[in-house]
């Protein structure tokens, strides 16, 4: 599998990774404005693109770059998956080199890919730690 790595989305990649969204059931809402504004307001995009420009993974990571990172839509075109793709996405994240020396790095994942995570030493034990959410009612997304 030929890849390479961007970290920038032109107008066709932006449209091209709307429609991998519409594919998960996380994600089938997002619409082309919205994922432009996310995208400018992320810190980190790494996105592979094949050798004919369109976009197969993605991912983004939102970061003060010192103290924590979160990454967020680790996603693989469904027709590339089952290609150690995700796995070498989540390399980029670990070894990306604004990265290296950030103290922890989070994501939110279906329990059941905890296991898959664990690989890159993710833990779901988190001491006295505990995640909270709040869900804004007003929010469509």
């Amino acid at each position: 599998m030929t890849y390479r790595i961007v970290s920038q989305l032109t107008e066709n990649k932006i449209s091209e990774l709307v429609d991998l969204y519409k594919n998960e059931f996380w994600s089938s809402k997002r619409t082309h404005q919205d994922v432009v504004r996310m995208l400018a307001e992320s810190d980190i995009i790494i996105a592979f693109v094949d050798e004919n420009e369109k976009v197969i993974g993605f991912t983004r990571i939102l970061t003060d770059f010192v103290y924590r990172a979160i990454i967020f839509d680790v996603i693989i075109k469904p027709s590339h998956r089952n290609m150690k793709l995700s796995s070498k996405l989540m390399d980029a994240v670990v070894n990306h080199p604004q990265l290296k020396s950030i103290e922890w790095i989070a994501l939110c994942c279906l329990p059941e890919m905890i296991p898959y995570y664990e690989r890159w030493g993710f833990t779901s034990e988190l001491g006295k730690m505990q995640l909270m959410f709040r869900i804004n009612q007003n929010n469509d997304n």
